[in-house]
């Protein structure tokens, strides 16, 4: 799990760069309706900027406070782009681990994180695909990209690869350990 305290976009278009350095891993996330707050020690609680009370938010319209990734994807991109890809690199705020890649249409019902005793703390409704983007697909790459070459791995990227959209349903919050089901 982890947060991201800015932005990971920097520059202006048409020459943006990725930066990963403001994510943060987290072992708890506080998710709300409005976006997630992590906690890197147990004590204060970070805004991400995707919640939408982050001064400088990123989710204005609240549809997508929250992204969820796994682990089978990050195995698929390190393959395409090499060991540049790390588990996280994306940005995704919760990233399960499974040994198989899912699609939207599998989880457009939604998710719940449960705690290892299976008691449910939160839901997450899935709204769509994390789409690719050229600053990310550039660093993943470690170059500049052409557009030639940029619209094949834009497409390798997309359909769920880069992860998912979410919003909370209710407030909850999770920790590291706890598990996922698919609805």
């Amino acid at each position: 799990m982890q947060i991201q305290r800015g932005s990971l976009k920097t520059g202006e278009k048409p020459i943006r760069r990725y930066d990963p350095t403001p994510l943060l891993a987290v072992p708890r996330l506080n998710v709300t309706p409005d976006g997630a707050l992590g906690s890197p020690d147990g004590g204060d609680w970070i805004v991400d900027v995707h919640h939408r009370a982050h001064p400088f938010t990123k989710n204005e319209d609240g549809l997508h406070g929250i992204s969820l990734g796994f682990t089978a994807h990050y195995d698929a991109m390190r393959e395409h782009f090499g060991d540049r890809i790390a588990v996280g690199c994306a940005g995704e705020n919760i990233i399960a681990i499974t040994d198989r890649q899912f699609t939207y249409d599998e989880l457009a019902g939604g998710v719940v994180i449960c705690a290892p005793d299976g008691t449910e703390r939160v839901r997450l409704r899935v709204l769509e695909v994390a789409h690719p983007c050229k600053p990310f697909t550039g660093w993943a790459l470690g170059k500049t990209v052409e557009p030639a070459e940029l619209k094949k791995h834009l497409q390798f990227l997309d359909d769920g690869m880069r992860g998912f959209y979410c919003v909370g349903e209710g407030t909850g919050t999770v920790a590291l350990g706890d598990l996922i089901a698919i609805l």
